[in-house]
């Protein structure tokens, strides 16, 4: 028998003070039997970084959305996409394939990777190479230790903070709060 998704909500209030974004969002969350808490939070700290382009892409008209993530590798983890179905950021969390990130470009305006753990600089050594031509990609690293003090806010309801000032994002809950500097690589 295969094990489901467990459902996660949350309540996440963003402040993005360096594009001038504050807005709520109403998320749900399903986590794969597979996923672990740090991913799943990683996929959250994604959104909440990127949060700001529903308004600078699409002028607020448009959809913020988790993907199957695990459940289906052709669907990103986090998409925009605008009334019109035009996918404008296709986001990726962990240590994607070259291949897919192939096509992920040749579907949506952007595509930005978030990778994290310790064994992320060995995948982009290797990876670094075969990606260097794809110009509407970007490849963002998430520190190990941040991404793990993620790990430690979750939980199956939760109300969020997420506050972006000079590039680095707050984000605290019931739980605490974590700093996090996300680094670009590409």
């Amino acid at each position: 028998m295969a094990l489901k998704s467990t459902i996660f909500k949350a309540q996440l209030a963003v402040a993005d003070i360096d594009r001038g974004y504050y807005a709520d969002h109403a998320l749900t969350l399903a986590r794969h039997p597979s996923e672990t808490d740090e991913r799943m939070m990683v996929r959250l700290a994604a959104l909440a970084l990127n949060a700001h382009s529903l308004q600078t892409e699409c002028g607020g008209d448009g959809t913020l959305a988790f993907g199957a993530g695990l459940s289906d590798p052709d669907d990103p983890d986090v998409s925009l996409r605008d009334f019109t179905g035009r996918t404008r950021l296709w986001m990726e969390v962990g240590q994607p394939e070259d291949k897919p990130l192939v096509r992920a470009c040749s579907k949506a305006d952007k595509v930005l990777v978030y990778a994290f753990s310790h064994s992320a600089e060995i995948w982009w050594r290797g990876i670094e190479g075969k990606l260097s031509r794809l110009e509407r990609l970007q490849v963002w690293r998430i520190p190990a230790v941040s991404s793990q003090a993620l790990a430690a806010l979750a939980e199956r309801s939760m109300q969020l903070q997420a506050t972006i000032q000079e590039g680095t994002l707050m984000f605290s809950g019931a739980k605490g709060s974590v700093d996090i500097e996300p680094v670009r690589w590409k």
